[in-house]
């Protein structure tokens, strides 16, 4: 009902109008006091016609029409009386107010209001409220009415003299500055309405939106006018609260003063009263106010009867406007708990914060509009609730400018240069858009042009423009006259300082209002003269105002501020550090710190700039550096804050503050910190915004991402964005993006140069929009993908959009997902994409909530790469590159009618790769139509014709399909999953098929299948999940006998039961190319289990048939070549009597199916017909052991089984004990293997011939209870070779009851009892019937964490008695028994102790012990107190033993005494040695001891020390005593340490070691002198034949000089100098000599420095030595030359055994080379060519020598390159190595496929024990297929992965449980800091997968589910790692303790 914004008179018309329906109403209930005043004015003739008229309300409309008709006087004249007579509605009495003139009542109307009118009117109704006193109604209504009136007009005339065009000359200096008068100037802003929600993102989220771009409801911003703000969208009597904001200088405050001189002209009709307050003006009261103050006081004072005033006021509450401007200059705290408690009161005083809100909540003034400004700031929540209309005001745009600056200029010639001038330059053009700027670039602009007309050079920033616009303002004062700009400072520089220091010190108190004392006089006077200040009246209460202070704008403070920062002194780089640190404002906007500092920073940056330094010198009287120190502090805090995390209008700021700084390396290195991905979210962005962005990004040296989601943006800002040469990928998403925006888009993308990726996504374009868009992008030849999704394109125009798309050269990806494209369109698209040269893929799918059009496109092909073959050399100027189109029309509602519309489009294109028509509704015609059409239609990967709702018609139709068209490979059907899916083979496969084989049929066969003639390639049917039966295999079956180049046939998950299962196998001689057939889950029972058994018999080419009953049913057979049906009549007997796959084995698995012991009889029975069956697993079974035993007893007739496993079942005690006992019954079992009494292996030999036999029964819970049993089983069996009882319960009584059996058990081998919990009792017993066994020629046992003991037996007359104890934790009582022990065992030929608590007085008692023995005894000590004694102590020890030293092995490093001792016919008795040492004194005793040496020495053969420290004295026994010793033959001192005289010694003393021939320094660092004197020693050594100098510093000259020594030495077999200096020069040298000795068995020269060169020499020369065996050249820089070399000479090396060549820089060409060669040495043992990358060639090369290997044991290939395909040709060699004992693969490039490669080839690798496939690429199926195949190697016991643990599943884990193994996993991924320097391996005993068992030290364990692991990298430092395991499962975490 509010009139609109205008500048007219109301018109009187228009008011009745309004006013007419709630008049009527009034009036109908008082239809007679209406007549009788309509006679006052209007004359009697025209009332006499109404008496007949007695509808009241007809009678007062005709009335009010006739009032109306009589003109305007009349109706204002009615108007004023009915408005004094009547209680009428207050908005109607307003109306009728406003209609009437709203002036006062005429004489001439209170003449005519007499007192019979006044009786007229009917009781109580022309009284508003009852009086009591004398006066009348008529004089109190009119009192009531003049007094608001009075004040109205009051107001007015106020507001006209304050805001108006009359507005008082008080401030002249302020009007020269100001070119226009202000209804000249203003100019109309730009505003747009938003949402409430925005405001809340824009406030309660500081940091952004995390979502994307707003739903559209939440960002429909609209373009509104001035009038709209009013229009009323609030109930009536309810307050309407309206909030403008804007960024500073966009004209907040000028058009909040226009607003207010619109009113006062009367264009505001529906507000009666006008307030305007401002914030900062009530930032000065200190005091509480009423609401009635605040009015009165603060704005205008009514004459008289203020109460009656404020009385209007509160009954007029809806017809008030009141406007707080500048919230954001409020500096009180402003929130909710501000607003009164309890409701206000109107007498109560309150805070202005209370004021302000409750006036917003409608507490004070109900029904009032209130309209507040504020530049973006965090608002109180009470306001973000009340809020009924939210507006920004943008400023300027385009025209808005060119509007202002022509009213600007109006008065001068230049103005359209002028304007012209601004329209050039974009960057001032954005500045303009913002009125204050545009304000002082126009006064710039004057300036300039009046004194410069034809040349004019503008600031380039917003500081740089203040600087001028301060500049002008002085120079037009001061004029001319003053001089240049340097004076006009220095005169002013005062003042200037002043005014700094005053807004500095106003920002930092938050005072933006000064009052005269507050202002130096110079300071003011030059302010108010230069228009920088305004000064206007300020009421803090009811007296007189006081003048009051304020720079014209906030923004011109902030650059006062910002300059006095830079030109006081008394500022200093911390402080500005701190002043320019915004961090609270910059990221948590909710708690600013800095109000009133919105441009501080921007203006602190700009005067930064190297522009600005002289201004600031000038002003601060300083010298540049002083300045220019200052401007860095500035560009420096800039460079941090870009690199802290900046959200979107943050980053935003920072361009700013780069772009005012104008120093391109300051931008350079904010942009490389900002690079890759600009993100803005939900915020406005204006054009200078973007001027800003732009000038980062262009300055980064990166490609950039330009993200902007929701935010509000002009279009000029893309005409700014045009010039961005830095971004690659573009993306807008808003809903505001129309066609108008994609036009204006288009116009800037040519500008990108390097654009690459464009969205315009969640728009609201049109297909008109598209089409301008591509079109423009069309000529972006750099881009290469359009992204469209979410807008409004329905229609395009498809034929010209697909010819723009297909000249974009580098286009890859069109996306117009979310269009709602119609299904014509659609099609159309479709019909192009197929015949658009570049295009390869469509993909379409409608989905509910989506809708997805996407088209893919392919670069342009390059030429044809030139190939080697001739023939297609010749032809290849008629090739031309295939392109395949992918078609996806998924849920697109295609009916059978469109059929024949997509047969014409896939015929259109011949090279279709894949179509996709899954979800329609094409039915089983349809697809007919469709599948008919398949021979002209080129397809050659799949068509998909899922979910199209298809019967069995349908399906039928598709295995037609497969006969009709040959391209078909693959049919995959299942109705219950709606899957129909085609595949295809590629026409060039096809092609290249190889010709069929002949049948194996007879010539009556033949004649039947004329298509066997037709090659025909291989085709899978897959009918699964169908619910097929029985009765549907007739018609299938006749379908598919058509089809006889079937090669897979699954019907896995039907109902076809057990008769269904009858009838397919009848029909299967008919598939004659059948290899794969899958019956799983169709509900058989276990008489098809017999049957299929049968089949076996019957279908010869069986291969394996896998079956289980389980949860899951499981039929899977695969075939040989053909299938051959025996002893039925329908067949001929013309086959071949031997067919191809005879020899080959067959295998039957059953699996968790129930079965019983009459079950077991009746398979085993049909199994023993079958031929060649090889293979039986019957694992989850449930065998009783009745049923065990059945099947144990037809093994005999199993002739051709090689394996039964029988896993996942529960054994029994009894059940194990006739698993064990079958090596009784059937002579061909090698072995009985059973784990964890769960899991058995029968492995059986090809022969009945003698052979030994294992057991082994690990992990089965067996205690002293079974032992006898055991023992009387393998009693009966004489040639047992292994029992392995490991990991069970016998403890030490299971131990001695064993021990007794021993003497029965014809044992050859070995016995392990590892793992047995054996006590330190059990050992002393064991050792003692060790001692008195006759058979028992070692035992070994440990106690520790490994828990070994293991006893080894011989039949034969073995001379060795070997035992071995480590870690036993001997205490002395047990020492002592063992020493008794040990006196009476008189044949122990070796004695070998490790940690087992051995004092040096209890081995002096274990020496004196050992002294029984006929033969040779050697004593092996290992304890720590070894590595602390000295050589002297314990060579007194040695001698304490009896018999004749004839070795000495001392080794710190490894805390190891060894002797070697023989013993003469006649011992001394010991205590006379020992008395006869005591008798003399101590020189004596030295002297004694010396000879008592060389006595116990005399026989001395061999001497070893290492880390040894020799002092002199044990220097000068060794060189005297032992080393002349004359049987000496080995010495050997390595890692010792000895005075340097010491070594001179030692060599000189060499040269008496006459018969020696092995002789080892190593690692001693010999010294360059000792090399000649160690040559002149081995001129008397002519027995030399082992010569070690590894790792001692030997250079080209001492190779040289021991080369010269060896020339003489005949018999040398080995040389080592690994690890030397030895280069090209001394390894020339070592060949000359080599070409002469004949006898060299192994060289070592690992770790030199040769090259090439002297490698092809040294190869040369050992093409002479006939008989070298091992060749370890490791770690040299060979590469090709060498390695070629060397394979010319190996076909010399015949004799050769192990070859090293790891890390010598071998390529593929050596490799090959040598690969090739290498097969003439068949005797090789090891090989490693690991850290060589060999390439693929090589590998081959070398797999294809593999089978030539039959001793080959080792080898290792690490970091060689090798790939899953090069695997399938190693594994085909390892499969031909029988001796292969270990293979090293770690680091390559095996995935799955590789590993299923190597995993085929595990179960014929008998011998292997170690497989290495560290940090290689194998996931969960080739780790699975590895663990799978790893059960069938019995000795495999160790494998290293870099897998995690928990890929493999439960049921692989059990199924290679206790096998005995250790898998290592490489742990470094999990702890990369820790494990830098160090390799840490894990090791997880194989044991552990069922149950858990670690072989690793470990504390406390529950439920086998923690161990921990103990790693040590030296001496000082370990590593210890607690796993958590989760068995059912897998590893669920891993953590470091430390």
């Amino acid at each position: 009902m509010q009139p609109p914004f205008q500048n007219d008179d109301l018109d009187l018309e228009a008011a009745v109008a309004r006013a007419r329906p709630q008049l009527l109403e009034f009036l109908s209930h008082h239809p007679n006091w209406l007549l009788t005043t309509s006679r006052r004015f209007l004359p009697g003739v025209v009332l006499n016609g109404l008496d007949g008229i007695t509808d009241h309300k007809v009678k007062v409309s005709v009335l009010l029409d006739l009032l109306e008709k009589a003109g305007p006087a009349t109706w204002k004249q009615f108007a004023q009386s009915l408005c004094m007579e009547c209680n009428l509605p207050l908005d109607l009495e307003i109306l009728l107010l406003s209609s009437a003139g709203e002036g006062n009542l005429s004489q001439k109307q209170e003449a005519h209001t007499d007192v019979s009118a006044q009786s007229s009117v009917p009781k109580g109704f022309a009284q508003r409220r009852h009086c009591n006193n004398s006066v009348s109604d008529k004089d109190v209504k009119q009192q009531r009415l003049d007094s608001p009136e009075k004040y109205r007009h009051l107001l007015i005339d106020s507001i006209r003299q304050r805001y108006g065009s009359r507005r008082a000359a008080g401030a002249a200096a302020q009007e020269q500055t100001q070119p226009l008068a202000f209804n000249q100037a203003f100019v109309n802003l730009v505003i747009q309405q938003s949402k409430a929600s925005r405001l809340k993102e824009r406030t309660d989220k500081p940091r952004e939106g995390v979502a994307g771009a707003p739903k559209p409801e939440e960002c429909a911003d609209t373009a509104m006018k001035v009038s709209d703000l009013f229009r009323s969208v609030v109930p009536s009597g309810t307050t309407k609260v309206i909030f403008l904001f804007g960024k500073p200088g966009t004209g907040k405050t000028m058009l909040m003063h226009w607003i207010c001189q619109k009113w006062a002209e009367g264009a505001l009709p529906q507000f009666l009263f006008t307030f305007l307050f401002e914030f900062r003006q009530l930032n000065l009261l200190k005091r509480k106010l009423t609401l009635k103050e605040l009015l009165f006081d603060l704005f205008l004072q009514p004459e008289d009867s203020p109460d009656a005033v404020f009385q209007y006021l509160l009954e007029n509450a809806s017809h008030t406007l009141i406007i707080f401007d500048g919230l954001d200059e409020f500096a009180a705290n402003m929130d909710m708990s501000s607003s009164s408690k309890g409701g206000p009161t109107l007498t109560s005083p309150m805070s202005i914060s209370e004021l302000f809100a409750d006036l917003c909540h409608g507490n004070l003034l109900p029904g009032c509009t209130v309209l507040v400004t504020s530049r973006p700031k965090r608002l109180p929540d009470f306001l973000l609730n009340t809020v009924d209309l939210l507006a920004e005001i943008w400023g300027f745009d385009h025209e808005k400018v060119e509007e202002y600056v022509s009213r600007y200029f109006h008065q001068y010639s230049f103005k359209e240069q002028a304007i012209a001038h601004l329209k050039n330059n974009t960057k001032l053009l954005s500045m303009c858009l913002i009125p204050a700027l545009c304000y002082v670039v126009c006064i710039c602009l004057e300036y300039l042009l009046l004194k410069h007309q034809m040349s004019v050079e503008l600031p380039q920033t917003m500081t740089q423009f203040y600087i001028k616009m301060l500049l002008i303002f002085i120079n037009k004062q001061q004029g001319e006259h003053a001089g240049g700009e340097e004076a006009q400072l220095n005169c002013n520089r005062k003042a200037i300082l002043g005014l700094c220091d005053l807004a500095l010190k106003g920002l930092e108190d938050k005072k933006l209002i000064f009052y005269v004392g507050d202002i130096p006089e110079h300071v003011k006077e030059f302010a108010s003269l230069h228009g920088l200040l305004t000064v206007f009246e300020v009421k803090t209460n009811g007296t007189c105002p006081e003048a009051g202070y304020a720079f014209v704008h906030l923004s011109l403070q902030e650059f006062f501020a910002a300059l006095c920062l830079m030109v006081s002194k008394r500022v200093d780089k911390n402080y500005l550090k701190k002043k320019f640190s915004l961090k609270s404002k910059w990221t948590l906007k909710n708690e600013a710190k800095t109000e009133f500092m919105e441009s501080f920073h921007i203006f602190l940056s700009g005067l930064s700039s190297k522009e600005c330094r002289t201004f600031l010198m000038l002003l601060a009287e300083q010298d540049e550096a002083w300045v220019q120190d200052k401007q860095d502090t500035i560009l420096q805090s800039l460079k941090k804050l870009a690199a802290t995390h900046l959200t979107g209008p943050k980053v935003i700021e920072l361009c700013h503050c780069t772009f005012e700084t104008q120093d391109l390396k300051v931008a350079q290195h904010i942009g490389s910190l900002l690079n890759f991905k600009y993100e803005f979210k939900n915020f406005r962005l204006t054009p200078l915004d973007m001027s800003a962005l732009v000038f980062v990004m262009n300055s980064g040296q990166h490609l950039t991402y330009l993200d902007f989601a929701g935010c509000l943006m002009d279009i000029d800002c893309l005409e700014v964005l045009a010039g961005c040469e830095n971004v690659e990928h573009l993306s807008f998403r808003s809903r505001r993006c129309g066609d108008d925006f994609a036009a204006a888009l288009s116009k800037s993308l040519q500008g990108m140069g390097s654009l690459k990726k464009l969205e315009l996504t969640g728009g609201s374009m049109t297909a008109e929009g598209m089409t301008n868009l591509v079109q423009a992008s069309s000529q972006c030849l750099q881009l290469e993908e359009i992204n469209l999704q979410d807008n409004r394109i329905r229609d395009l125009e498809v034929k010209r959009v697909m010819d723009l798309f297909s000249r974009m050269e580098k286009l890859k990806k069109i996306d117009l997902s979310s269009n709602n494209l119609s299904l014509n369109a659609v099609l159309l698209l479709a019909k192009e994409v197929v015949m658009c040269q570049n295009a390869t893929e469509l993909r379409v799918r409608y989905q509910s909530m989506k809708d997805t059009v996407i088209i893919y496109f392919s670069a342009p092909s390059g030429k044809v790469p030139r190939s080697l073959h001739l023939k297609w050399e010749e032809e290849k100027e008629h090739v031309n590159p295939t392109r395949h189109v992918k078609l996806c029309l998924q849920d697109c509602s295609l009916s059978s009618q469109h059929a024949e519309e997509i047969i014409a489009i896939l015929q259109s294109c011949p090279s279709l790769s894949e179509v996709d028509l899954s979800g329609n509704k094409l039915g089983d015609e349809g697809c007919r139509c469709l599948l008919e059409s398949l021979t002209w239609i080129s397809i050659s990967k799949q068509l998909d014709l899922s979910q199209n709702h298809l019967s069995v018609n349908g399906i039928c139709s598709l295995l037609k399909s497969v006969n009709t068209c040959q391209k078909v490979v693959e049919v995959q059907v299942s109705l219950c999953c709606e899957t129909a899916v085609l595949r295809f083979t590629a026409d060039r496969e096809f092609a290249s098929l190889p010709p069929r084989e002949e049948p194996m049929f007879s010539t009556d066969d033949q004649q039947n299948g004329d298509e066997n003639q037709t090659p025909t390639a291989s085709k899978k049917i897959r009918l699964t999940d169908s619910r097929f039966q029985a009765s549907d295999l007739e018609k299938l079956c006749a379908v598919l006998k058509e089809c006889n180049s079937i090669s897979e046939l699954d019907l896995s998950y039907n109902h076809l039961g057990d008769e269904g299962l009858l009838q397919l196998f009848r029909f299967l001689p008919n598939l004659k190319m059948l290899s794969s057939l899958k019956l799983n889950d169709n509900q058989i029972s276990l008489n098809s289990v017999f049957f299929l058994a049968q089949s076996l018999s019957t279908l010869e080419h069986i291969k394996t048939m896998n079956l289980s009953l389980g949860h899951i049913q499981v039929v899977h057979l695969t075939f040989w070549e053909r299938i051959r049906v025996r002893n039925t009549s329908r067949w001929r007997s013309s086959f071949l009597a031997h067919p191809k796959h005879e020899a080959k084995g067959r295998c039957f698995r059953l699996k968790d199916c129930r079965v019983g012991p009459e079950d077991v009889t009746r398979l085993c029975h049909i199994l023993a017909q079958c031929p060649q069956l090889t293979e039986i697993d019957l694992s989850g079974n449930s065998l009783s052991d009745q049923s065990i035993e059945r099947l144990l007893s037809f093994l005999p007739y199993l002739c051709h089984l090689t394996l039964l496993s029988i896993r996942n079942t529960t054994f029994s005690p009894r059940c194990m004990v006739l698993l064990i006992n079958s090596v009784n019954l059937c002579e061909r079992i090698r072995m009985v293997e059973l784990r964890s009494s769960e899991n058995a292996f029968l492995h059986l030999g090809a022969s009945t011939r003698s052979q030994k036999t294992s057991c082994r029964l690990t992990d089965c819970a067996i205690g002293q209870e079974q032992i006898d049993e055991l023992c009387r089983v393998l009693e009966q069996h004489g040639w047992l070779a292994e029992v392995d009882l490991s990991r069970n319960q016998l403890g030490d009584e299971g131990l001695r009851c064993l021990l007794d059996h021993l003497h029965q058990v014809p044992v050859t081998c070995s016995l392990n009892l590892s793992h047995n919990r054996i006590s330190q009792d059990g050992v002393l017993h064991l050792i003692n019937a060790f001692a008195t066994s006759g058979n028992t020629t070692e035992v070994q046992v440990s106690l520790c964490s490994k828990a070994t003991l293991i006893i080894k037996f011989t039949s034969r007359d073995d001379p060795r008695k070997i035992l071995r104890l480590a870690e036993c934790n001997f205490q002395p009582e047990h020492l002592e028994k063992l020493c008794l022990l040990l006196e009476k065992c008189t044949g122990l030929t070796e004695y070998i102790s490790s940690n087992n608590n051995v004092t040096v007085q209890a081995a002096e008692r274990l020496l004196h012990s050992l002294r029984k023995n006929p033969g040779p005894l050697k004593i092996s000590i290992e304890e720590p107190w070894v590595g602390k004694e000295s050589v002297t102590k314990l060579l007194e020890l040695a001698v304490q033993a009896c018999g004749n030293i004839t070795e000495i092995t001392i080794c710190k490093d490894k805390t190891l005494f060894q002797l070697g001792i023989k013993f003469p016919h006649c011992l001394e008795k010991v205590e006379s040695v020992v008395s006869r040492l005591h008798l003399y004194k101590p020189g004596i005793k030295h002297a004694c001891f010396y000879q008592r040496v060389r006595e116990k020495c005399a026989q001395l053969q061999e001497l070893r020390w290492s880390h040894v420290e020799l002092h002199n004295d044990e220097a000068e026994m060794l060189v005297r005593i032992l080393l002349p010793l004359p049987e000496l033959k080995k010495f050997g001192l390595t890692s010792s340490s000895i005075m340097p005289t010491g070594t001179d010694y030692l060599i000189t003393g060499l040269q008496n070691c006459q018969a020696i021939e092995e002789l080892n320094l190593g690692y001693m660092e010999l010294s360059s002198s000792a090399i000649p004197k160690l040559v002149l020693g081995f001129r008397e050594m002519p027995s030399l034949k082992r010569l070690i100098l590894n790792h001692n510093n030997i250079s080209n000259d001492g190779c040289s000089r021991l080369t010269e020594a060896l020339r003489n030495m005949h018999y040398v077999e080995e040389i080592n100098l690994s690890h030397n200096n030895i280069g090209d020069p001394g390894l020339m040298n070592l060949a000359a000599v080599l070409l002469e000795m004949q006898n060299l068995k192994r060289i070592d020269l690992s770790g030199n420095s040769p090259s090439p060169a002297g490698g092809e020499k040294l190869m040369e020369a050992l093409a002479y030595c006939k008989h070298i065996e091992e060749l370890l050249l490791s770690r040299n820089v060979f590469g090709d030359r060498t390695a070629v070399k060397l394979a010319l000479c190996l076909p010399h090396m015949t004799n050769l055994r192990i070859l090293h060549l790891q890390n010598n820089n071998i390529g593929p060409a050596g490799g090959m080379e040598l690969a090739r060669a290498l097969v003439v040495c068949e005797l090789l043992e090891e090989i490693s060519l690991s850290e060589n990358y060999l390439g693929e060639g090589s590998i081959h090369a070398l797999s294809e020598g593999l089978p030539c290997f039959e001793h080959l044991r080792k080898i290792d290939l690490k970091l060689c390159g090798v790939t899953d395909d090069a695997s399938k040709s190693l594994s085909h060699g390892f499969r031909q190595c029988p001796s292969m004992e270990e293979i090293i693969l770690s680091w390559n490039a095996l995935g799955d496929g590789g590993a299923r490669e190597l995993a085929s080839a595990l179960p014929g690798m008998e011998k292997l024990k170690m497989l290495d496939l560290e940090k290689n690429r194998i996931g969960t199926r080739g780790a699975t297929k590895l663990a799978e195949e790893l059960a069938k190697c019995p000795e495999i016991q160790f494998i290293r992965s870099g897998l995690q643990m928990k890929i493999f599943p439960a049921p692989i884990r059990k199924s290679v449980a206790t096998k005995g193994s250790v898998i290592m996993y490489r742990k470094v991924s999990r702890c990369p800091q820790l494990f830098t320097a160090f390799k840490v391996s894990v090791f997880v005993s194989w044991a552990l997968l069922g149950p858990w068992s670690p072989r690793t030290s470990f504390g406390n364990i529950r439920d086998w589910t923690e161990f921990a692991v103990t790693v040590h990298f030296g001496p000082d430092y370990e590593l210890k790692i607690h796993f958590f395991l989760h068995f059912k499962h897998h590893f669920s975490r891993t953590m470091c303790d430390k």
